[in-house]
């Protein structure tokens, strides 16, 4: 007995040991010396109390060399896993369950643009050299290292990243701005299928004669086709467990309205929750260049930054940089389309899917005159009529490289508005302020110039000259501002003005959130500092919820009988719109939209339709118009009784998910945020790799935007701000962030979630910036050095 407990124990603790040993060699090395190929000089890596590199180097090129091996220290897996996405590769590690997945990219051309994209850069620009060294740093830091535990568990090898990659990913970035794919095919069902009285609730133009002229309908299997793209689209990002870029906040405010005197900068982008986080943060110092920036995976230039001179933020421009063309086909040839008045073949090619444990897939990809068909990646449901796509990153020259390599050095409004004029596709909003006093905004993207009167929300007709693009507008007549006079800048995904006046078709979000950082930006007896600045940023109010309530309280009151059930309603009348983790309003409310959406819509649509129609921002404007026209065809049997259907099936899903009691309907305990890892979706791997739940306040298009899509209860927040940043630079030195997560990929590593709760409960982390913080919260010391 003894030897057998003694042969056991000693079996436990080799495992133990060798578990240990395992998860010790996945670990970044954040102290001790390493030997480079490749650099000049020494590089200093100092890792602070938040796992944050900040690295000094004497040269350019050593600086970006040793951010990428830095990064890849921390995120090597998310490049890998990011790569494979936006190049349509995921089938090959994640299996059969990808390949629509990988369809759909593949049939996006992104892994075409990129190659081409690359081959046409100038190997002599400092974006090209800075993005070279950082990618040898990506590479010398795998080629040396144990692999990521992911990588292991999915059987991935280890390859060199390139340029292309960066481009792809860039592609897929861009990708996920796009609406189209899930705005276009459901507003032109509404419209050629449902008629304009539908249409109205969106409040868009209706073309009587429709975009698809009589020689070529679409049969109803290729509605119905259409409906499954939208959905296959959505699912794809969905799914991928991968940041999507959905909407931001940024604001810059003079230093006459600060209390210091100096410009304040604030900005969160909202982005899809994940593990790890979206953004890299690194402070980056060398002769003439500090910046401390946020960087996406496989791209060396930060795209948020700010240094003691100047800084930025983004946010989504939403311009509509993406049109879906029908196909007009030979009926004696389907490989031909009409095109400026004759028939002209389509080119076609074929492509191989890796499939893990399954042979390979063959796709087959069709290019008409308008771009790439994109239903192709449906296969033999893909419908009869070809359905290409225009897309802007496909078309414009983009020096995307050349614009955020600036960016990083533009400390005066010059350099700011030059770099911003270099960024073509996807659009964004640069809020962008400095220290000498100058505030600006530029809404970035080269815009086509369209026929007169084609409206591009809807699919276009290839047969006639409805797709076609007659050049660019000049970046003058983008919509843009510099000092205004009012002392401050708001950017929130709202339609912008042109200087111009010109139309700017887009899938912007409600004006509601804009309007609430306006109303409290506009106060002139408020000095706005990194204190009240918090306040605002956290914000969980709105007038969305009264204003869509305003014109159905009275239909209420006359529909629900049940005397519990009225004080709810009158409960419901006195909400103020906020989204607080205790409130009961805001859960009542939410159900109440969808189950009003369900029942008003769902039956009208369809599935597809109506699953498309909840992850597009146009339901956000159409529910209000439907609750104030009591006349609108989408009722169906009259306004009175599909709310009190709704209202019915609302009461009825919380009693039965929270029981009988209304308080205990609190929005903490619906409205939940778990930071999902792509390996998460695996259960028992959503244990170890994911981070949460955690309850959580705000709501979709509040301030503090932790949204879900409109659904049932209860609520799995999905995207909201991937960070905070308050900059006033009177002490830029005292900046304040917060990571979502942690600075760290690598799972058991301390800083892999270490800013989850700080997150949550709306608490921010000190940026190091100053020498003198940076040495006094230093936990480790990483020595690169030239190899001899």
């Amino acid at each position: 007995m003894k030897r057998s407990l003694t042969v056991l124990a000693v079996l436990i603790a080799a495992v133990a040991g060798g578990g240990l040993w395992y998860v010790q060699s996945k670990q970044p090395m954040r102290q001790g010396q390493v030997t480079l190929q490749n650099l000049q000089g020494p590089v200093t890596v100092r890792y602070d109390d938040r796992g944050v590199p900040h690295i000094r180097a004497e040269n350019e090129a050593d600086l970006y060399r040793a951010l990428g091996y830095v990064q890849a220290q921390d995120r090597l897996f998310q490049m890998e896993i990011m790569r494979r996405l936006a190049r349509g590769e995921l089938a090959e590690v994640l299996g059969p369950k990808l390949v629509d997945t990988d369809k759909l990219f593949r049939g996006l051309r992104i892994r075409e643009r990129a190659d081409q994209y690359v081959a046409q850069l100038n190997k002599q620009s400092p974006s090209w050299k800075a993005l070279q060294a950082y990618l040898d740093g990506i590479n010398q830091y795998q080629a040396t290292h144990a692999r990521p535990v992911e990588f292991d568990l999915l059987g991935i090898d280890k390859r060199p990243f390139t340029a292309e990659d960066t481009i792809s990913i860039a592609g897929y970035l861009a990708y996920s701005f796009a609406a189209a794919f899930r705005t276009d095919p459901l507003l032109t069902y509404v419209r050629d299928k449902l008629g304009p009285d539908y249409l109205k609730v969106f409040d868009l133009q209706w073309r009587p004669q429709g975009a698809l002229v009589t020689p070529a309908p679409l049969a109803d299997a290729d509605w119905k086709n259409l409906g499954a793209l939208a959905r296959l689209n959505d699912q794809a990002l969905e799914h991928a467990g991968l940041p999507q870029f959905e909407g931001s906040n940024a604001w810059a405010v003079s230093g006459s309205r600060t209390k210091s005197g100096k410009p304040l900068l604030a900005g969160d982008p909202h982005i899809h929750f994940s593990t790890p986080s979206v953004w890299y943060e690194a402070h980056l110092s060398a002769p003439n260049y500090e910046l401390y920036g946020y960087h996406q995976a496989l791209v060396p230039f930060a795209f948020l930054g700010n240094n003691q001179a100047f800084g930025w933020s983004l946010t989504m421009f939403q311009n509509d940089d993406l049109d879906l063309i029908v196909e007009k086909t030979n009926p004696a040839n389907p490989n031909q389309v009409w095109y400026h008045g004759q028939w002209v073949e389509m080119t076609s090619s074929q492509q191989q899917i890796a499939v893990k444990g399954q042979a390979p897939v063959t796709l087959t990809l069709r290019r008409s005159p308008h771009g790439p068909i994109v239903n192709d990646a449906l296969g033999a449901n893909g419908g009869t009529q070809p359905v290409a796509m225009w897309w802007a990153f496909l078309e414009t020259p983009d020096p995307l490289l050349d614009a955020f390599y600036e960016l990083n050095r533009a400390d005066t409004l010059e350099k700011a508005r030059g770099a911003a004029s270099k960024i073509q596709a996807p659009g964004l909003n640069v809020v962008w302020a400095n220290a000498k006093g100058d505030i600006g905004w530029w809404a970035a993207a080269l815009l086509p110039k369209r026929p007169a009167g084609v409206n591009p929300g809807f699919l276009l007709d290839g047969s006639t000259g409805d797709a076609d693009k007659d050049g660019y507008y000049p970046f003058s007549a983008n919509p843009q501002e510099e000092n205004p006079a009012r002392g401050y800048i708001v950017s929130a995904n709202a339609q912008p003005t042109s200087p111009t006046g010109m139309e700017i078709p887009g899938y912007y979000n409600l004006a509601d959130r804009g309007q609430q950082l306006n109303r409290q930006l506009s106060d002139s007896s408020v000095r706005w500092n990194l204190e009240n600045s918090q306040k605002l940023q956290l914000g969980t109010t709105t007038d969305y919820g009264p204003r869509l309530l305003k014109p159905l309280l009275p239909v209420l009151r006359e529909v629900v009988k049940d005397p519990a059930e009225l004080k709810l309603v009158e409960q419901l009348a006195q909400w103020k719109g906020d989204y607080p983790m205790s409130s009961t309003s805001a859960t009542l409310f939410s159900q109440f939209l969808y189950d009003l959406a369900y029942t008003a819509m769902h039956d009208k649509l369809g599935d597809d339709y109506f699953k498309a129609l909840l992850s597009t921002r146009v339901v956000d404007s159409a529910l209000p118009r439907l609750a104030a026209d009591e006349r609108s065809p989408w009722w169906g049997k009259g306004r009175a009784e599909t709310v009190k259907t709704a209202w019915q099936a609302s009461i009825a899903h919380l009693k039965g998910l929270y029981g009988e009691d209304p308080t205990g309907w609190v929005w903490g305990q619906a409205h939940t945020l778990t930071h999902e890892h792509p390996l998460g979706r695996q259960k028992p791997l959503d244990w170890l790799f994911n981070v949460g739940p955690f309850d959580a306040p705000g709501s979709h298009e509040v301030p503090n935007n932790l949204s879900a899509k409109i659904g049932p209860a209860p609520w799995a927040v999905s995207n909201g701000p991937s960070t905070r940043r308050l900059i006033d630079f009177a002490d830029p030195e005292h900046s304040l962030t917060v990571n979502p997560v942690g600075q760290s990929g690598v799972l058991f590593d301390k800083y892999y979630d270490d800013q989850a709760e700080t997150y949550i409960e709306g608490g921010y982390e000190q940026v190091r910036l100053d020498e003198v913080e940076v040495s006094a919260n230093t936990r480790g010391v990483l020595k690169l050095l030239p190899a001899r």
